[in-house]
């Protein structure tokens, strides 16, 4: 514990609900809900105006939907969150060379390792110059926690929420911790918390009020120290500047139980490539393969083989998660499957050599089906189940417009999808720094409509566009409707 509230944690207000809504300016104000759209997907974040409705991370969207009928539900769009933490977490890298990451969205400083707070007065300073900033390089909101310990800051934060800021003066910190519940705690979750609530413990005063002896009599050694010091405001975790990765891993879960043996095995490859993609992109090999399977009854099986040394090798990777996948009983069906790989270190020069003969043999492979590229087209025999048969011709590729993906169209420049479905795509055309926008409908292969990247949440400063540009149009694009297709005019059929 310090004798000062130096260490900072930082958490996003509602961070992917809040990007859509600052990018989209017909959304701000109203309930919207991020996560998967599919009769199994779950909400990853809800905007404080869905929160009013009951909904919460980690619901299931189908709940949500019932709680929240008029929300607008939209799909992640990581690419724009990666960009807005990379933002967040240079202004946190200006303040401390300690800055640990917790996720896209959170983090804890070291100011005091950064030089830049030694008391209270200096370590509020610094937070709330942070929060401007963060408001004014990425248009969003962000509450900050400042105390003396890691868990503290983080539950001060917690308590600042939404857009706020509180600072909690070393040796109040007993005080403050007594009347809250003890699922406050670290590590308390709904198991532990109902064994605490039956032993007649329902506050972090009556755990301190307890002792460390009953608090191990009734949850082992280890966990039943480490919550009574807890309990007495106790954390002398330092701030990490750098945490190691132990393990890579993909998953998906399936709108439809999956019967078909052959499919699953299908997909478990597909996730073995995208496990690997990720293992080089992080610059690592790994020894261990991992198989998850959960069932139709939500029973949820883990298989793993380690290999005699480290791999990055798909091919691999595949190969071991297929025998894996051998030795479970998928008859009743599959709802989820991931595959991961532990043991984790950096690359060998094993993998290099393999890696390199992997590329030499594919660039033979090119060379020799250059002479039958004639018939390889002709024959089209790309399946659309299987990740890793031919690609279809893009001309020839269905088109799939996902809700709240950013697209352009020829004519009426940026806009996001409002829904699609029946041949036709929606399109509500607005951009971060415009007026609520209009809507308009296409075919789904309306040759002027394509994806386009996310724009920036915040106009970037004249003298950093190029010659001639603006950081937005200078006026609307003018109203006119679409040729061939039924257009939603002035009116908003889908209001969130």
């Amino acid at each position: 514990m310090r004798s000062a509230p130096t260490i900072l944690h930082l958490d996003m207000d509602a961070f992917f609900a809040a990007a859509e809504q600052a990018a989209k300016p017909s959304l701000r104000g109203k309930p919207v809900v991020v996560g998967g759209l599919g009769p199994r997907g779950v909400v990853a974040t809800a905007s404080y105006e869905a929160r009013r409705f009951g909904v919460h991370s980690a619901m299931p969207m189908a709940q949500a939907r019932r709680l929240a009928p008029n929300a607008a539900y939209l799909v992640p769009r990581f690419s724009l969150y990666r960009t807005v933490s990379e933002q967040v977490m240079e202004l946190l890298g200006r303040l401390s060379p300690l800055v640990e990451p917790l996720s896209l969205d959170e983090a804890f400083v070291d100011l005091e390792a950064g030089g830049v707070a030694d008391d209270s007065t200096s370590a509020r300073e610094r937070g709330e110059r942070l929060r401007g900033e963060i408001r004014a390089v990425t248009g969003l909101t962000g509450s900050v926690g400042l105390a003396g310990s890691k868990m503290l800051a983080k539950i001060a934060s917690e308590q600042a929420k939404p857009d706020g800021l509180l600072l909690i003066e070393p040796g109040t910190e007993r005080e403050l911790l007594g009347p809250m519940s003890v699922r406050t705690l670290p590590g308390v979750g709904p198991a532990t918390g109902e064994h605490l609530r039956r032993a007649g413990m329902t506050t972090v005063a009556e755990l301190a009020e307890a002792g460390e002896d009953e608090l191990v009599r009734l949850l082992g050694r280890a966990h039943g120290t480490s919550l009574f010091r807890m309990a007495m405001g106790y954390d002398d975790r330092p701030v990490v500047a750098e945490r190691d990765t132990k393990s890579v891993s993909v998953e998906d879960t399936f709108d439809v139980d999956l019967h078909d043996r052959v499919r699953v095995r299908i997909e478990v490859e597909r996730l073995a490539d995208r496990c690997v993609q990720r293992l080089r992109a992080s610059g690592h090999s790994g020894r261990t393969i991992v198989l998850k399977v959960r069932r139709y009854d939500f029973s949820t099986l883990t298989r793993s083989e380690t290999l005699r040394g480290p791999t990055d090798d798909p091919s691999v990777v595949r190969e071991a998660a297929g025998r894996l996948l051998e030795a479970v009983d998928t008859t009743g069906g599959v709802r989820l499957l991931g595959v991961g790989v532990t043991g984790l270190t950096d690359y060998t020069q094993e993998d290099l050599f393999a890696q390199a003969a992997a590329e030499e043999q594919a660039a033979a492979d090119d060379h020799a089906g250059s002479a039958h590229e004639g018939s390889a087209e002709a024959e089209g025999d790309g399946d659309e189940s299987d990740g890793a048969g031919v690609a279809e011709p893009v001309a020839h590729a269905e088109r799939r417009w996902a809700a709240g993906h950013d697209v352009r169209h020829a004519q009426y420049g940026a806009g996001w999808v409002q829904g699609s479905g029946v041949g036709r795509v929606t399109v509500r055309f607005e951009e971060p720094g415009s007026p609520p926008g209009r809507v308009r409908t296409f075919r789904v292969d309306d040759p002027d409509l394509e994806p386009s990247d996310p724009l920036p949440l915040v106009p970037l400063p004249e003298k950093e566009q190029g010659a001639g540009q603006s950081s937005w149009p200078a006026t609307r694009p003018k109203e006119v409707s679409a040729d061939g297709v039924g257009v939603s005019g002035a009116s908003d059929r889908s209001r969130p």
